[in-house]
């Protein structure tokens, strides 16, 4: 248990922000579901939609600090590319 005032705060706002950043893990992964599930659809134009509302949260989540700037690039990139596949296919 914190003694300290200070490890009692830091105590606190530790279990703020780890809900918090669940909350915005919660957001990103559902994000990333919508433009799965469009690509499952067939629809390509659901699908770019679905993208182009995702990329800008996947980076926010990458600036907060809720994952890794590579993470978001690499899922940014690998959903594009399946984007993409869905017109050729």
């Amino acid at each position: 248990m914190a003694n300290s005032p200070q490890a009692r705060k830091r105590a606190r706002q530790n279990v703020t922000r780890r809900t918090r950043n669940a909350s915005h893990r919660s957001m990103f992964r559902t994000f990333l579901k919508r433009v799965e599930a469009a690509i499952e659809s067939g629809n390509q134009a659901d699908a770019k939609d679905a993208l182009t509302k995702a990329i800008p949260v996947i980076d926010r989540m990458a600036v907060k600090g809720i994952i890794h700037k590579n993470k978001a690039a690499r899922h940014k990139s690998r959903l594009t590319a399946r984007v993409k596949a869905v017109n050729a296919a």
